[in-house]
């Protein structure tokens, strides 16, 4: 262990200037962050409320139809997840290379395995998007395997970023196991912080339903208002849970840290506060556009709430892993040298591909009002 006062062995700070003045960065940095997050949470929570559909769909065959409605638009969902996921984590190279590496390097094998559990589980969500409807009994048992690989990828990335911001756990890792088998298990905040994205996928997982019942309300009322009531309250149990886990994670953080969130860094609290009130604000919308079957409430108010929600929730995030680095990681060490014909190139193509998927979603259908198609 690393002895107290001692500041553990960290790589130096890359040479090659940064592309980009730091703010830039981190600005890019929290907002492709944001918009990947948006991604894996309509995709991770999608499928786990398929498979929560298929698993209770005896006897009752709307719930056997969201099952393959859902399931169609997982890989779609899987494609934004991992091309939205590229851009923020080479930003988080580019700021916290030598310790991001240094993690990865920790942990080698684990993060090896992330590309073949992601091909894996991407080509289960395709045969279940295809065989869904046919084969009802063997799609959901590959949901179920691709369901638990995605999870299982999860809980590698968030072994990756607790240990990268807590280098005083390095040299014990590295001299106890050198195989690159290590996982930051011991960290006291990394079952929460883990459960924590899981819960919120399944709470935007259920406005993902929410959307699509607002899709089919004109032409298809009965299937849609049932859509909606299982989007909707899947959405309000989730968040609800999402406070006892969001207690749980906020409690095992130290002292110091779990502080910034209670005053002593005022974006922080701010962001904090603002995320409490609005996931609070949005329980509550939800339960009355179920009561009163206002399905426009839930699919404008309630998701227009709740991706504020997330928003501060990745600024909030950006500025943990700032404290956990404080003592180490000095933004004012960097050497900038502005990139001007590469940069503004990079922002133009950045902002069309995004552009490009929204108009691709739509020409796709992935909210298109129409009956699955029979197999």
């Amino acid at each position: 262990m690393i002895s107290p006062g001692v500041m553990p062995a960290i790589p130096t700070v890359d040479p090659n200037p940064l592309p980009a003045p730091y703010w830039v960065l981190k600005l890019l940095l929290v907002v492709t962050f944001y918009l990947h997050i948006l991604a894996m949470n309509l995709m991770l929570g999608g499928a786990a409320l398929a498979l929560v559909a298929r698993l209770t769909s005896k006897g009752n065959p709307k719930r056997g139809r969201i099952f393959v409605d859902v399931a169609r638009k997982v890989p779609t969902l899987l494609a934004a997840t991992i091309t939205l996921g590229i851009a923020p984590l080479l930003f988080v190279q580019v700021i916290y290379g030598q310790y991001f590496y240094t993690s990865t390097i920790l942990m080698a094998w684990p993060w090896f395995l992330v590309l073949a559990l992601l091909v894996a589980a991407y080509y289960g969500f395709y045969y279940v998007a295809y065989n869904g409807k046919r084969r009802p009994g063997a799609a959901g048992v590959v949901l179920f395997v691709s369901l638990a690989l995605v999870m299982l990828i999860g809980f590698i990335y968030t072994n990756n970023f607790t240990l990268m911001q807590t280098p005083g756990r390095w040299a014990a890792k590295y001299f106890a196991a050198s195989s690159g088998w290590n996982l930051n298990l011991a960290d006291p905040t990394l079952i929460p912080r883990y459960l924590h994205f899981m819960t919120a996928a399944v709470a935007v997982g259920g406005l993902l339903l929410v959307l699509l019942a607002l899709a089919r309300w004109k032409h298809d009322r009965e299937y849609a208002e049932y859509l909606f009531q299982f989007g909707g309250k899947a959405f309000q149990y989730a968040t609800m849970t999402q406070f006892l886990v969001g207690i749980w994670f906020l409690i095992s953080l130290p002292r110091n840290l779990r502080m910034i969130f209670m005053g002593d860094n005022p974006v922080a609290t701010a962001m904090f506060g603002i995320g409490v009130l609005g996931a609070l604000a949005a329980i509550f919308l939800m339960s009355e556009a179920l009561r009163k079957q206002n399905i426009r409430m839930a699919a404008f108010g309630v998701t227009g709430i709740t991706a504020v929600v997330i928003l501060c929730m990745s600024i909030m995030r950006d500025n943990l892993r700032d404290a956990y680095l404080k003592p180490y990681f000095h933004p004012n060490q960097f050497a900038v040298k502005t990139q001007w014909a590469v940069f503004p190139l990079f922002l133009g193509i950045f902002v069309g591909g995004i552009i490009l998927w929204l108009v691709m979603l739509k020409r796709y259908g992935l909210f298109n009002s129409t009956r699955p198609t029979e197999e």
